[in-house]
């Protein structure tokens, strides 16, 4: 029988042999001169083995914990793959294949001469890799958004329009600088006819904003389904998470008058929100603002934390603008994960494109969520746990690990690190926006919602400009099911918490139980449901 340790590593060499510089990006070598084959055999293939080593997940009695998360990822994997999302996404930062190579690849900082023979060898199959993507896209009958598109196209003319080249960046000060360059005149020709292909086939072709959702594509409500399931580690259907959120946008609303008596008087909640977006004293008035308060809001978490957290990182968390080719289709701020070998800290990314169009309300909590003691904490102590197997450091479940980083919104109140009560309305805005999430996401691709209709519910209920909105939305088009996790997640976190404290009574210890949490690696939401029931039994 095959252990479960074996199991484990034998779906991630699935997974990075499916996405090598998923395996660059983590510092793990022997993937560095690959990229991603999408073709669609080798879709099939991978999809097979990962179900293959699903179903013996099951076989066996050792070790449960790391069987069940094999077991999860490996199915997910497979949804992931019979969703296709590959074959009609083109503008989103986090998903669409060829954005996030332009972003990701830059990233990477070869350590010697090996690794960067590696990068070049690594660039110079990017035309294969852009000739496989295209006649995969063109045989799709999945179409993608026009819009999307567009944006897509537009990505692609800002990367050619720079000069140094981006990819050229990991060898710039190096003896292979020059050889670079002159490996990257033949991957502009491909970017270039990529860009036309999509202009002039695609674009063409495209879906209009009205049907905008997975649900107006072939088997596309079956496949919603199985990302639900994937993202949320949950069996809630679309439908029960569209009602969950309708209620709590409702229990906001009386938080949001409570505290916002507190900063103008009495007010409604609608009022709030209002106050909030119109008060030209809450936008930035600067980039340089921006960062400036990331990085004090990071180091006043990284202060308290120990009274907190019995294990916190050794490594502070980075802080960096989001590179200006990327800006337009990023997210407001993302987290970047620590390279294993230490060649790349945590970083926690601000966009700072029209800065002064955005509101600083939520920055604080935005920071304590992608950064301390968010992500930053979840992601670094996770990777300091050498005794599990590799895959339960690194594993992708988005409702523990974005549901984690939401909780610490919450807990960083708890903590005494808001600055003020505008900073707490910042923290309400937060949990509105993923409240709605898991009303608009379900809309748009169960419910058959229009982009429009998406963005009129998140300009009602949410606090954001429309420089954000139509952000959110187009990321929630390419992205179904994922926004779905924040909110699960932390629901979750928050369930465990209060049956512990609630079993424990004075036994309880906040410290202990975010170590517990945080000391197993990325765990299904029901896997870790079990981790903390022994646990309680366990407390003497």
């Amino acid at each position: 029988m095959t252990t479960a340790r074996e199991l484990a590593d034998e779906l991630l060499t699935v997974l990075f042999d499916f996405d090598p510089v998923m395996a660059t990006l983590l510092g793990v070598p022997g993937w560095d001169d690959r990229l991603p084959d999408h073709s669609a055999d080798t879709a099939a293939a991978s999809r097979r083995e990962a179900l293959d080593i699903a179903r013996r997940a099951s076989e066996g009695d050792d070790d449960p914990v790391t069987r069940a998360v094999v077991a999860q990822q490996a199915s997910g994997f497979a949804h992931r793959i019979d969703a296709a999302l590959v074959e009609h996404t083109h503008a989103e930062g986090l998903n669409a294949p060829v954005v996030v190579l332009l972003a990701t690849l830059p990233l990477t900082r070869p350590a010697d001469d090996e690794g960067r023979r590696a990068y070049l060898a690594r660039l110079a199959g990017l035309p294969r890799y852009l000739e496989v993507l295209a006649g995969r896209q063109r045989a799709s009958d999945r179409l993608p958004v026009a819009h999307l598109v567009r944006a897509g196209v537009d990505r692609l003319d800002r990367h050619l329009a720079q000069d140094p080249d981006p990819l050229a960046q990991p060898l710039a000060e190096t003896a292979f600088a020059d050889e670079c360059r002159r490996t990257l005149v033949p991957v502009r020709d491909a970017f270039a006819r990529y860009r036309a292909f999509l202009h002039d086939e695609v674009l063409p072709r495209g879906r209009a904003e009205d049907r905008p959702g997975l649900c107006w594509l072939p088997e596309g409500g079956e496949r919603y389904v199985g990302l639900v399931g994937t993202y949320t580690t949950t069996t809630h259907t679309p439908r029960e998470l569209h009602e969950i959120g309708l209620a709590l946008i409702a229990d906001l609303d009386r938080e949001y008058a409570d505290i916002g008596a507190r900063v103008f008087g009495p007010i409604t909640a609608a009022e709030v929100r209002r106050r909030l977006l119109d008060d030209p004293t809450l936008r930035w008035t600067s980039a340089g603002q921006m960062l400036d308060l990331a990085r004090r809001t990071i180091a006043r978490a990284e202060a308290a934390a120990p009274e907190w957290f019995g294990v916190v990182p050794d490594a502070a968390c980075a802080v960096e603008e989001v590179p200006e080719a990327d800006a337009p289709t990023a997210p407001l701020a993302y987290y970047m994960d620590p390279a294993l070998d230490g060649s790349r800290p945590g970083t926690y990314f601000v966009n700072t494109h029209h800065a002064t169009e955005r509101e600083r309300l939520g920055a604080e909590a935005t920071a304590f969520h992608e950064g301390v003691p968010g992500h930053h904490f979840q992601i670094a102590l996770a990777q300091r746990l050498t005794d599990l197997p590799l895959l339960r450091r690194f594993a992708s479940v988005e409702a523990y690990h974005e549901g984690w980083a939401l909780y610490t919104e919450r807990l960083a109140d708890e903590m005494g690190l808001y600055s003020d009560d505008v900073a707490r309305l910042g923290m309400l805005a937060a949990d509105s926006l993923r409240a709605a999430r898991l009303v608009v996401d379900t809309g748009l691709h169960a419910l058959g919602w229009s982009r429009q209709r998406a963005v009129e519910y998140l300009r009602d209920n949410a606090v954001m400009p429309d420089v954000d909105i139509h952000s959110e939305v187009d990321r929630y088009i390419e992205n179904p099911a994922q926004a779905l996790s924040y909110m699960v997640g932390r629901l979750e976190f928050q369930r465990l918490r209060g049956e512990a404290e609630r079993r424990l009574g004075d036994r309880f210890d906040i410290r202990a139980f975010h170590d517990l949490v945080l000391g197993g690696g990325p765990l299904p939401m029901a896997v870790l449901a079990d981790v903390v029931d022994e646990w309680c039994g366990s407390v003497r």
